[in-house]
């Protein structure tokens, strides 16, 4: 495998690594002469993520990871650039190796770990050594004027030794081998078995630590049975804001954060007592606003029996007493994290919106004048088929820095004027490989699905496509969430399918979110009929406009995306020539009290297994009770400690259908959980899932495994 070549100099303490492989200028675009996507390339793509732009808005940190075969592990380097892209990026190296957790400093100074220790560095002057830095508590938020911090820590508590009546039973306890508990929420996904009690955690004080260094003098602001979270200072650094559930304790309610503030002198008002949930805290930079993000909660959403699981919003509320204002109220899209600009007239924030992400924001005083109706002044500030990734703003809301996700190429930072302008590409860590392989696009598709409701899609082609070498197979895959969307963004798996001579299709079905709250919650009570109708609707429009074989159809997703495809070849038994569900539910009332969420089938589908109507529709919707129809062969691809979709769940439909003599084939990854990882696992099963392809939409058990054409 290919190694980049990197020369270095060496400066005191610090190595500014000179990565001559990452270019500043020109587009990642795909060859138009290339070879095709091979296996082996998995390991040679790499992941740059994580931009975050220096409170001066000069520098811009990112990440980039590596995959290593060898021992199956990830190699994570930071880098640095310059936010005008006037040079290259360099890698930060502590005396010769890595660093990890980067962030900035008030005065724009990058701060990371290294040797189990904080360090500070300048990066307008690298030859100076890394300066050692105070290791804050996790979640430390610094006051206006940086003197002090804010932090939530554990009260401290007695320890209690067990007690025994006698040497005999502590004997005999001591060479138990087995676990015992006796709290309801006894796992959660990718943790040890059982996991610990959260209601049973000690309450936590919000401290105010001032002094030098940070951290030796502590004044405690609030000391009650609560756990403070989502801390914001008020410009004036004499009240702080925060969030936290007064009734978390009690394992039977559903998580409910309310909103509050405590005066410097530990005075706590309590903003909200209702049943939405409150998050993202901030305080307008001049002090006038405190503004927060609501939803609704899930224990109201229950006792209400509602239909819906409601908005989204942004509020903002003045500091001194009145009425909150709905910022977004009748604007249909989910805003998420905040920010207020700087003269305190904009709250800046990112969404989706359709398959793209981009940053948006909303005029203060337009909204509370009340001049045109709330969430008519949202103006989108990005705009293009792409997704925009971390996105970060300097002190000065000047520039802005970011990732860019498409299907064709993998992503790269980029950094521009705070209004979008001016963009700047910043990495391009791929150009190699993007030189060498030719990626495959994907079209943009817009069709009405049975009901007229639009849907959108995309469309990837295959490598070498000719419409003439027709008609080719076609991988339908469906997204996990259910309430997620996908778009514009590289996915190695689905390039793979491509390059092997497949086209591959996603959908947007209804429950996608970036389409408005009717399109979100428009499954409820039924998933599987309307978002399965969007998925077939979607074949058939494909299926009219490219030279396709309708008997050589496959689907696949995994989590949501698994069940789709368990309930898909139930449903629609002649459709699909084979199938492969990733860790799918195939029974909703087993998978109730065997997985770490009760609480889709709580709302979503009314109730609980012992109500006579939500039984009936966990039976109805569950894809075990209409195995019957099924004709597909079906891979089934589970991990075998997933707790999130049990593995018994993936077991239930795999024996209904051997029992029936349908072919079908299990993987159980050893020791995964629900998102099945590791290098050498995804590599195995995507030799595995094509192998299926070929066989039975292919008739073949060839796969692509060199870099040849």
């Amino acid at each position: 495998m290919p190694r980049l070549k990197i020369g270095m100099r060496v400066v005191v303490g610090l190595t500014l690594v000179g990565a001559a492989a990452l270019g500043t200028t020109g587009a990642a675009q795909p060859s138009a002469r290339g070879r095709a996507l091979a296996i082996e390339d998995y390991y040679r793509i790499q992941t740059v993520a994580s931009p975050s732009i220096s409170p001066n808005g000069r520098w811009v940190a990112f990440t980039v990871s590596t995959r290593i075969e060898d021992d199956n592990s990830t190699r994570t380097e930071l880098f640095l650039v310059s936010s005008d892209a006037s040079a290259k990026p360099t890698r930060v190296v502590h005396y010769g190796k890595d660093v990890t957790s980067p962030t900035w400093t008030a005065d724009s100074r990058l701060e990371y770990m290294a040797e189990r220790q904080h360090w500070t560095l300048d990066p307008a002057s690298p030859a100076a050594a890394p300066v050692k830095a105070a290791t804050l508590p996790a979640g430390a938020v610094f006051s206006p004027d940086g003197k002090s911090i804010a932090f939530a820590k554990d009260k401290p508590q007695p320890k209690k030794d067990r007690q025994y009546a006698s040497d005999f039973e502590k004997r005999h306890e001591e060479r138990f081998k087995g676990v015992t508990f006796d709290w309801k929420d006894f796992q959660r996904d990718g943790q040890a078995f059982p996991a610990p009690n959260l209601h049973a955690r000690p309450a936590a004080q919000l401290v105010i630590s001032s002094g030098q260094p940070l951290g030796g003098q502590e004044k405690v602001l609030v000391d009650t049975d609560l756990r403070p979270g989502d801390i914001a200072w008020h410009p004036s650094g004499n009240l702080l804001a925060f969030t936290a559930d007064p009734e978390w304790r009690d394992e039977l309610k559903y998580g409910n954060n309310q909103l509050f503030t405590v005066s410097a002198d530990g005075k706590v008002t309590r903003l909200a007592n209702d049943g939405y949930v409150y998050s993202d805290v901030d305080f307008s930079p001049d002090g006038k606003y405190l503004s927060f993000a609501r939803t609704f909660g899930t224990e109201m959403i229950v006792e209400q029996k509602l239909t819906h699981g409601g908005s989204r919003d942004l509020f903002i509320r003045p500091v001194d007493g009145g009425e909150p204002v709905n910022l977004t109220a009748t604007w249909d899209l989910e805003p998420s994290d905040a920010r207020w600009s700087p003269d305190a007239r904009f709250v800046y924030f990112n969404a989706e919106i359709g398959g793209e992400n981009h940053l948006f924001r909303v005029s203060v005083p337009d909204a509370i004048r009340g001049a045109g109706a709330p969430g008519v002044n949202i103006v989108q500030i990005t705009k293009g088929a792409r997704r925009l990734g971390n996105v970060t703003i300097d002190k000065a809301f000047k520039t802005i820095a970011y990732t860019v996700g498409l299907h064709e190429a993998p992503p790269d930072v980029y950094s521009a004027n705070i209004d979008g302008t001016n963009e700047r590409r910043l990495s391009d860590i791929h150009s190699r490989i993007t030189s060498e392989i030719a990626f495959s696009k994907a079209d943009r598709l817009q069709w009405p699905s049975k009901d007229g409701t639009p849907i959108e899609g995309w469309l990837m082609f295959p490598y070498g496509y000719d419409a003439a070498k027709g008609p080719y197979p076609l991988i339908v895959t469906s997204h996990g969430g259910p309430h997620s969307a996908t778009g514009y963004s590289f996915d190695f798996k689905k390039q793979f399918f491509a390059a092997n001579g497949y086209f591959v299709f996603d959908t947007n079905f209804r429950s996608s979110t970036g389409y408005g709250d009717a399109f979100k919650w428009a499954t409820w009570g039924a998933w599987g009929n309307k978002d399965g109708e969007d998925v077939v609707s979607g074949i058939d429009y494909v299926l009219k406009r490219y030279p396709i074989d309708p008997k050589r159809v496959g689907h696949t997703g995994h989590s949501y995306g698994g069940f789709m495809t368990n309930w898909l070849i139930t449903q629609y038994p002649d459709r699909f020539a084979a199938a492969i569900t990733g860790a799918g539910i195939t029974n909703w009332t087993s998978d109730y009290g065997n997985a770490d969420i009760y609480r889709t089938k709580e709302t979503e589908f009314f109730g609980t297994p012992w109500d006579t109507a939500a039984r009936e529709v966990m039976i109805n919707q569950s894809p075990l009770t209409h195995a019957g129809n099924v004709k597909t062969p079906t891979l089934f691809v589970h991990g075998e400690v997933d707790q999130r979709v049990p593995y018994e769940e993936g077991e239930q439909m795999y024996f209904a259908l051997k029992r029936r003599g349908i072919p079908a084939r299990m993987i159980q990854y050893a020791g995964q959980p629900h998102g099945i990882a590791g290098h050498w696992n995804n590599v195995h099963r995507m030799l595995n899932e094509l192998a299926w392809w070929n066989q039975y939409l292919k008739g073949s058990t060839a796969t692509r495994s060199t870099s040849q054409p």
